[in-house]
């Protein structure tokens, strides 16, 4: 029997070795071939951010002031002068909110007996404040509306020195003017046949009786009236009427419609508030006895 020779016994070595490769890599690729592709791994991800809610903001309406009817005024006196329509943001001022002051008794006290429509006396000995505010009336209010028209009158206060906005007296002058300045700009609750009674003053003038300490009273600075409404409408939807019954060398005469809600009488110097009106009511409301 013959014997390998060692030539082909390393032969037939190589060759099973290379079978055992061949066998192992064969059955590592055919796994891998047949395996199942691995799951894929979501990444975490992060929680969206709140959404803040929509901030819906609401105008607020602007309270009118006495520099802003000077200025309706003037802008209707321009424009009526001028022959031309008022312009229309100032048309636009009808039905928004105003509060109006008007100093009175910036002289000092009226005399005894006075008639003055705007008046206060303070009596020491019977530690009493009278305060009589009179409203002025247009009966009829002949040259301020069309025929057609049915206004019964006109009720309101004249804007004095409305050339400032000053809410308080203004210095005295070095002498009081020889004639008295026409009026040129005032604010009318315009009066028509169906205007609730308790709205018509009907020349009835706000009147309060306070008693007061002498030592609480500082009426250096006169006393003030407070109208608070809204801006209203002539006939002709216009908030504001001018005429120039003098001819085109006078200032136009202006008057601005109101809807009248509160009428005050105040302090400047102290911002009490000594009585107030509403148009539901002719009985004043008196602040309290010592708050002049």
């Amino acid at each position: 029997m013959l014997e390998p020779s060692p030539r082909s016994s390393r032969l037939a070595i190589a060759a099973s070795l290379a079978a055992v490769l061949a066998l192992g890599g064969g059955g590592y690729l055919l796994g891998r071939a047949t395996a199942p592709e691995p799951v894929p791994v979501a990444a975490p991800t992060e929680a969206p951010a709140p959404v803040a809610p929509l901030e819906v903001e609401v105008p607020v309406e602007r309270t009118l002031r006495r520099a802003d009817l000077i200025a309706l005024g003037a802008a209707a006196a321009d424009a009526f002068a001028g022959g031309t329509a008022l312009p229309e943001d100032m048309r636009e001022r009808a039905g928004q909110q105003f509060e109006l002051s008007l100093p009175f008794g910036c002289d000092g006290p009226a005399a005894a007996g006075s008639d003055a429509p705007l008046r206060w006396r303070y009596d020491e000995t019977a530690k009493v404040l009278r305060v009589h505010v009179a409203p002025a009336t247009w009966t009829p209010p002949d040259g301020w509306q069309d025929p057609a028209e049915a206004t019964e009158a006109m009720e309101g206060f004249w804007i004095a020195q409305p050339w400032t906005s000053r809410e308080t007296c203004t210095p005295p002058g070095v002498a009081a003017p020889a004639t008295p300045p026409d009026q040129t700009l005032g604010i009318v609750q315009l009066v028509f046949p169906d205007t609730p009674r308790q709205v018509r003053r009907d020349g009835k003038p706000y009147e309060a009786v306070l008693r007061v300490a002498p030592d609480a009273v500082d009426l250096s600075q006169g006393l003030r009236i407070r109208l608070t409404g809204r801006i209203g409408r002539f006939p002709d939807d216009a908030p504001v009427r001018c005429r120039q019954p003098g001819g085109r060398d006078q200032r136009p005469v202006c008057l601005i419609a109101m809807r009248i809600e509160q009428v005050a009488i105040e302090n400047p110097v102290t911002g009490a508030v000594l009585s107030t009106w509403q148009p539901t009511g002719d009985t004043p409301s008196p602040a309290g006895p010592d708050t002049p």
